[in-house]
Parts: C-alpha cells; sequence; structure tokens
C-alpha cells in the first residue's frame, strides 16, 4: 500500500538535525502492517503508543482512523505531534472526531482497543508495562503491532510479549525493520501482574541507603547509573542554594540524595518524561523528602525564567533515540546556561571521551573539572 503518513513532518522541538529524521522504515512497516488489520474502517478502537514525531498516529488518520488515543512519553514527543497536526492539517485539535486524543498510559488508553500501534521502546520494562495494560484493558479481539529496527530488536521482546498474549509472532523483514503481532490476551490469572514502580537500594555513603523507585520508560530503570554515583559526594562543594534544580531527574537520583544531604532545601526535579516524572515522586517518598521534592515534566526548563536559580545538577543524556548524539545533552546545557543567575552553578557528569568541557565553558561560563576517572568526568560550571 501507499503508506499515508503526511508530507513535512519534523521533529520540531526534539532535535532536528540532517542525520536525524522524524520517521524510519519501522513506522512505514506498522503502517502498512496495520492496513491488514483494519486500519481506518472503525470508530474508536485504535491506540497508538510511543510514536515520536506522529509518523504514527497521523498515518493512522489519513489512512481513516478515528478518534485515535496516542500516548507518548516525552513531552517533545506529543509537542511535535501536536506541532505536525497543526502543520499539515491532519488529526489537529478542532478536527472532531478526526483529531487525536494525548493520553496517560493507564487503562482509558486501551480499553475496548482493537488495534494497537507500538514503536518498540528500547526498555523492555517499559515494553512489559505497555503489554500489561493492554492486555489488560483492550478488546479480546485485539491485535498489538509492536515494531521496530531489526538491529535494535532481541527475542526478549518476544518474551515479554508471551507472557501477556497468547500467540505472538514475528512479520517478515522489510525496510530494515520487524513487526511482531500479539494476538489473544492471557486471561488474568494465566499472565503476570508487573510490579511498577521497579524498586532498589543502593548505599551511597549516607545514614540509609538510598531508594530508587522506577516506572517503566524511566531511562536506566530504578538502577543507580555509574556517572551518578561518582558525581554524588562532590556534590557536597555545590554552592548553597534556596532551590536546586535536578535537570532531567529519570529516577530521582540526584534530588533525593540532595533533598537527603541539605534537609532545608528544595530541589526543582524536571524532566520531559512523564515516566520519569512519576518515578521521582515515587523516589522522594520512598526517601521520606516529598515535601522538599516538585518533581515536574518540562522540557529543557521551559517552565524557569532567565536568570532565575543559584544551583543546577546535570547528567545528560548521550543518545536521541537509538542514535549517539550531543544534541539533547548541548540543548540541556543551554537551557541550563539560561537559566542560571550570575555567579550560578552547573554541576554536571558527562563521559570522558564526549570531551564536553568546551561546551559548557561556551553556553554556560568558566568550567573547571573537579573529578575524573576513565569513563567520566564532573564540572562545575559558572554562569558569567
Amino acid at each position: 500500500m501507499n503508506t499515508p503518513i503526511p508530507e513535512g513532518l519534523r521533529r520540531w522541538p526534539d532535535v532536528e538535525s540532517p542525520e536525524l529524521q522524524a520517521y524510519d522504515g519501522a513506522d512505514l512497516l506498522l503502517l502498512d502492517t496495520a492496513a491488514g488489520y483494519g486500519l481506518g474502517t472503525s470508530e474508536g478502537t485504535t491506540t497508538v503508543v510511543n510514536d515520536h514525531y506522529g509518523a504514527l498516529a497521523l498515518g493512522s488518520v489519513a489512512a481513516g482512523a478515528r478518534g485515535v488515543r496516542v500516548h507518548q512519553d516525552a513531552l517533545s514527543g506529543e509537542q511535535a505531534i501536536e506541532a505536525n497536526a497543526e502543520r499539515t492539517g491532519v488529526g489537529s485539535p478542532g478536527q472532531g472526531e478526526s483529531s487525536l486524543t494525548l493520553m496517560p498510559l493507564g487503562a482509558g488508553l486501551f480499553a475496548g482497543a482493537r488495534l494497537v500501534i507500538l514503536q518498540l521502546p528500547r526498555s523492555l520494562a517499559a515494553l512489559e508495562e505497555i503489554a500489561a495494560w493492554a492486555a489488560a484493558h483492550a478488546d479480546p479481539d485485539v491485535a498489538l503491532l509492536a515494531g521496530g529496527r531489526t538491529k535494535h530488536m532481541s527475542r526478549a521482546m518476544n518474551d515479554v510479549l508471551e507472557r501477556h498474549f497468547s500467540h505472538v509472532s514475528a512479520g517478515l523483514g522489510a525496510r530494515k525493520s520487524r513487526v511482531l503481532t500479539a494476538r489473544a490476551p492471557r486471561q488474568d490469572g494465566d499472565r503476570p501482574v508487573p510490579r511498577f514502580p521497579l524498586a532498589s537500594a543502593h548505599d551511597v555513603g549516607l545514614a540509609q541507603p538510598l531508594e530508587l523507585r522506577a516506572f517503566g520508560a524511566t531511562f536506566g530503570g530504578a538502577k543507580l547509573d555509574p556517572g551518578t554515583r561518582f558525581l554524588l559526594p562532590h556534590l557536597a562543594e555545590a554552592r548553597d542554594a534556596e532551590e536546586a534544580v535536578d535537570l532531567g531527574c529519570g529516577n530521582g537520583t540526584i534530588a533525593a540524595y540532595l533533598a537527603l544531604t541539605r534537609p532545608g532545601q528544595r530541589v526543582l526535579a524536571c524532566d520531559q518524561s512523564a515516566a520519569a516524572v512519576a518515578s521521582t515522586h515515587a523516589t522522594a517518598e520512598a526517601n521520606d523528602v516529598a515535601h522538599q521534592i516538585l518533581a515536574v515534566r518540562d522540557d529543557a526548563l521551559s517552565g524557569l525564567a532567565d536568570g532565575s536559580r543559584e544551583l543546577v545538577v546535570l547528567n545528560p543524556p548521550f543518545h536521541v533515540g537509538n542514535a549517539i548524539h550531543a544534541g539533547i545533552a548541548l540543548k540541556l546545557i543551554a537551557a541550563a546556561g539560561r537559566v542560571l543567575a550570575p555567579g550560578g552553578e552547573l554541576w554536571c557528569v558527562w563521559n570522558t571521551p564526549l570531551g564536553y568541557r568546551q561546551h559548557l565553558a561556551r553556553l554556560v561560563g568558566p568550567t573547571r573539572q573537579v573529578a575524573r576517572n576513565p569513563k567520566f568526568t564532573v564540572t562545575v560550571s559558572n554562569r558569567s
């Protein structure tokens, strides 16, 4: 079929670069496959999950689907879908039954769905959480189509789906991609009930272990990131501030550590991932510091005024999806530089081979090395 992805899709407000595209072969193959499962033939029964920039959701609407429900964990992804809908005139707000409905991950997203179209997440925990919700709340005749680039897929993904669906099959590869089809949700007593948030405890030199919590799509899960572990003890040298900012809070490790080691300090924890924000809430509660931490969903500190903060802490990602790319790290470093007041500090840990020091100096201000090992470097940058 001619895949109905509208022309002119962009990644904005996510990182845009010539080598980064708004959709890939997996999106095309998913829509081709969905056409064989009644895409566009019924109303209010199509659910799209993990659609990075709108190719799947807008392609479904262009194929005739109505009342499409969409979940995207990343705020920038939600904003890109809305912007692309407005730009292309497909699925935009105000179009009634032709419009898209953005929804959180949960029972309502999948209620009565007969077709679920899913770009496979990188995390098996994220896939487990999605599969569990879909099996529990979708129509018994649902077809869940989970697609991805073949090089990023593994047999473990089939295993996750098979825990929740009785029939899982792999389609033929095309466009360097493949689609897994899951049918026949298992009955309540025949499938596991995943326990989210995931939980772990870690010795970080405090009086009690640091308790971490994570929902499925949280980067790194409930693990203590090794770069963050290297950073934590050095935060004792950071300046006093009435409110610190944990930029890209993930599972809330840095926010909780700051709150535990600085009982009088408030922490604003920001992340564009809905799962990360929920995880940080759970981590704060598990460590009895919820009264000190406010976790919000935000893209690159867009909700903070210029020059309004004195201390920002950042462990930047070095991936854009599955691609190694500095774009998001530089975006976050620039955001920290924007919101820091004169004399404010950005404490940052980064993979040593990436050489971020020149970017920190350019985007924030004078930067000095605090600590370094073969894998990670800790720096502090002062807003000039």
